[in-house]
């Protein structure tokens, strides 16, 4: 994979986008690799061209509760490996986790849970976290080259949303979820976007659907892609695409510049 565009987006249901021309969309695009979070279905509610796009394979990991959560990887080079979940019943029936080997990496695909308006699912979301962190590490042990994306739910930064002080002991930004954040970033991981734009502002990913939100670009960035200290040298860019809609988030990105190598080649741990 030398050139790779990897994209990841909360679709917000992807029986709806694919209403709103997800596939003309993606076949102009090309991502090489695409993660979507919350798709909200199972393969057998959707049309084979959506679920065997024309020149991707594609692994689909649904919820069991119907119209709720999961997450699919759309992928153009077929990966030597694909897992699903974090192998922790808990949390793996919500169809969250979608990890994939490549000769260059690992990549993982993850749709954080939401914490609750009233903090009702803080104590999982938390829990979760802390799970999906110790299969980073795992994973890390075994390749060094680790890329995570997807919808983390949670605003690290004050310039990560335009209404921090009003947000502060809200879900998304309260001081546990950012602290968690921090502990990921301490640990070797890199928020690739804040790495190549760390003073950038008014740069969003999720705008509420209500009071016109987009429009006035009231946000988060609540959507990121991590990667490793060994794979920072092979990140050329990172972008965000909030003319891009169809959802209440947007896409987010980053290109990678590889070369294939042979000695990379290792499978994950199969159970």
């Amino acid at each position: 994979m030398d050139n790779t565009c990897l994209i990841s987006w909360n679709v917000n249901g992807i029986r709806a986008l694919y209403k709103k021309n997800f596939l003309t969309w993606l076949n102009n695009t090309k991502p090489d690799i695409l993660c979507l979070q919350e798709t909200k279905a199972k393969t057998s509610q959707l049309n084979n061209d959506l679920v065997i796009p024309d020149g991707y394979y594609t692994y689909w990991n649904s919820a069991n509760q119907l119209g709720y959560s999961g997450t699919a990887l759309f992928s153009r080079e077929k990966p030597l490996f694909v897992e699903y979940g974090l192998g922790i019943k808990e949390f793996d029936h919500e169809g969250r986790v979608i990890i994939a080997q490549y000769p260059e990496f690992i990549l993982i695909n993850c749709y954080f849970p939401f914490a609750g308006r009233d903090h009702s699912r803080l104590e999982y979301k938390l829990a979760f976290y802390d799970a999906f962190f110790a299969k980073c590490e795992n994973l890390k042990n075994q390749h060094p080259m680790v890329i995570f994306c997807g919808d983390l739910n949670t605003a690290h930064k004050e310039i990560d949303l335009a209404r921090p002080t009003e947000n502060r002991k809200k879900t998304g930004f309260l001081s546990e979820e950012r602290a968690w954040i921090d502990k990921v970033i301490d640990s070797g991981y890199i928020d690739i976007f804040r790495y190549f734009s760390p003073d950038l502002i008014n740069q969003y990913t999720w705008w509420s659907p209500r009071s016109n939100a987009r429009e006035r670009n009231v946000g988060w960035r609540i959507d990121y892609f991590f990667v490793s200290q060994e794979l920072i040298q092979k990140v050329v860019r990172a972008f965000l695409l909030p003319n891009v809609y169809g959802s209440d988030h947007c896409p987010v990105g980053i290109n990678l510049s590889l070369s294939i190598n042979e000695n990379t080649n290792k499978f994950i741990n199969q159970k």
